[in-house]
């Protein structure tokens, strides 16, 4: 499982059934999101906690903002997840902002809670177990969500100057291996398009894995903001990058501790971006 035409990270799973074992596949759906264009410019709040949405952790998704670089939504599933799903064309992010559950999937099993960002890489089938409600920030990418690329030296080892270690980030902690065969459903989502393909086997049949491409997690308690006498700008609190966008993690923390420090943002306009 590769990434940019076999020249980006990959990881090599070994499989008990063939992955190519398909009983039959079919169009679910076909409906692209739009969105609201040429409206006037002026700042929105958004209240999402006020939003509930229903079905399941990927039925459930409300999209609200997006471009071509980045779509965000919430999710509030009500329901389980019944099937495994896979983003065939874009990486994924949630923020788990209530509950707990596991995201399962061909890498094992990684645990979440409360707090925790997980990254689901590109062509990674998974599914999400929620231990009672659970609240997600959802953010999808065509391009791939990682690590800002200065917090990194040239083998790609975080530095002493990020404000999170590889010590914080969490990996699947333990293989799943299901040796059945029957028929098993895995929604397939490229572009607008959702595909229902049935499986001979379960999609969870690896025995074993060692690469660089997994879905990953760190909790923003591990998140330690950087500081400083006088105002530090937003980029300071960048917490992952990708094409055409970042994101950023404002926590509390020491403010400017300057006598004559303003230990509030100054009126700006950061006009190449919006926030």
């Amino acid at each position: 499982m590769g990434t940019r035409g076999f020249a980006g990270i990959q990881s090599i799973l070994y499989h008990i059934h063939q992955p190519t074992s398909l009983l039959k596949t079919e169009l679910i759906s076909s409906e692209e999101v739009q969105f609201l264009r040429d409206q006037p410019l002026h700042p929105i709040h958004l209240r999402s906690i006020n939003l509930q949405t229903l079905g399941d952790p990927i039925e459930s998704r409300v999209w609200l903002l997006g471009n071509s670089d980045i779509k965000i939504g919430i999710s509030t599933p009500t329901e389980p997840m019944l099937y495994s799903y896979r983003n065939g064309l874009a990486d994924e992010l949630f923020f788990v902002h209530e509950g707990q559950g596991e995201l399962l999937s061909q890498f094992g099993k990684l645990p979440f809670s409360a707090g925790d960002y997980v990254v689901i890489p590109v062509g990674t089938t998974y599914s999400i177990t929620c231990s009672g409600e659970c609240r997600f920030l959802v953010v999808e990418s065509p391009g791939r969500i990682e690590t800002p690329r200065r917090y990194r030296n040239e083998h790609g080892q975080l530095l002493e100057h990020s404000p999170f270690c590889e010590r914080d980030i969490r990996v699947p902690d333990s293989l799943l291996t299901y040796d059945q065969v029957g028929e098993f459903e895995v929604r397939v989502r490229l572009g607008h398009r959702y595909t229902r393909t049935i499986l001979s086997h379960h999609p969870f049949d690896v025995v074993g894995w060692d690469g660089y491409l997994y879905p990953w997690a760190f909790n923003i308690k591990d998140f330690e903001p950087i500081t400083g006498r006088v105002h530090q700008p937003p980029p300071v609190h960048q917490t992952f990058a990708s094409d055409g966008y970042v994101i950023c993690s404002f926590v509390p923390r020491l403010y400017d501790y300057h006598p004559e420090a303003i230990p509030a943002p100054y009126n700006h306009s950061n006009v190449n971006s919006d926030e």
